[in-house]
């Protein structure tokens, strides 16, 4: 009975911290558009280096400095977190490039599909099999996106390009056998550089808008950290609590609430094209989640 009860409470926490980072990354928007004065690099900019003095701060705390100082000993993962930091800084750009120019409703979708481009990255790349409903899944949100291509005749580039930086970074990551914080530590460190020196020349162009204007943006800018890291730190905590098949019902919050925000809040225009793009996705994905949860099942019991 302890250890049944003991099991609850996991899961309880589990569940409650898989719902607050889902939460605080689908309204995310929100934060983006108060700091949208400054423009998206130099966001980008800030990101980076605020995370970094963050994650340095709980690597330390969490007991995982040790571990982040044997990195330098190993070029390969440095390179590989070198590349993890540049496909993340595409996915962070192209994210707050979206919110603040009318794109909230694109980078939804973007969210909504990554799951089954990562899929499909998994079978190019480490020779995992596509089944027959992850193949219906997969062509269920390409019709979704011919669709707004023959309507628009453009391609919905910001969702691609989120769920595609984003696939190929979580690809990337998957080699290297570290936590999530200290990742991110090791990449915002190659970010932070680059930043600061970037920073330093809209100063010299008198461009600059932190520290130009009232300390209260100053300081949201500075949160940019917090923003970045106590997510990230939520779900690493949940994925540990929780089956794959729970988080992966979770996680589609995030679009959901960028989703509602972007059509309601942010009155983007949302057309019977658009509607019907995002009934084909929904589709896919109600396939693509079920068959995942039936193997995880599956999975369980042979174990």
């Amino acid at each position: 009975m302890k250890q049944t009860a003991t099991s609850d409470h996991e899961t309880k926490i589990g569940v409650l911290n898989a719902l607050g980072a889902f939460v605080i990354w689908g309204l995310s928007p929100l934060y983006y558009r108060a700091i949208g004065e400054a423009p998206a690099l130099e966001i980008l900019a800030h990101r980076a280096i605020w995370s970094l003095l963050l994650t340095l701060l709980l690597v330390g705390v969490t007991g995982q400095l040790r571990t982040f100082i044997t990195l330098f000993r190993n070029f390969r993962i440095q390179l590989t977190l070198l590349l993890s930091s540049l496909l993340v800084s595409v996915n962070w750009l192209g994210f707050i490039w979206a919110v603040n120019n009318g794109k909230a409703l694109e980078a939804s979708m973007g969210y909504y599909i990554m799951p089954i481009i990562m899929v499909v990255l998994g079978r190019l790349f480490l020779d995992e099999r596509l089944n027959r409903n992850q193949m219906i899944s997969l062509l269920l949100v390409s019709l979704g996106v011919l669709n707004l291509l023959v309507a628009f005749q453009q391609l919905p580039w910001i969702a691609l390009l989120l769920s595609l930086s984003f696939g190929f970074y979580s690809l990337v990551r998957k080699k290297v056998a570290v936590s999530a914080l200290v990742g991110l530590t090791m990449e915002c460190l190659f970010l932070a550089p680059l930043a600061a020196i970037y920073l330093f020349y809209l100063k010299h162009q008198g461009v600059l808008v932190f520290g130009s204007g009232e300390i209260t943006f100053d300081l949201l800018l500075i949160s940019s950290g917090l923003v970045t890291a106590l997510p990230l730190i939520l779900f690493t905590s949940a994925s540990k609590r929780l089956r794959l098949g729970t988080l992966g019902l979770v996680q589609y919050l995030n679009p959901t609430c960028q989703f509602l925000l972007a059509v309601f809040l942010f009155n983007e225009p949302f057309s019977n094209h658009h509607l019907h793009t995002f009934i084909l996705i929904w589709l896919g994905l109600t396939i693509f989640t079920l068959d995942s949860r039936k193997r995880f099942k599956q999975e369980a019991e042979i174990r």
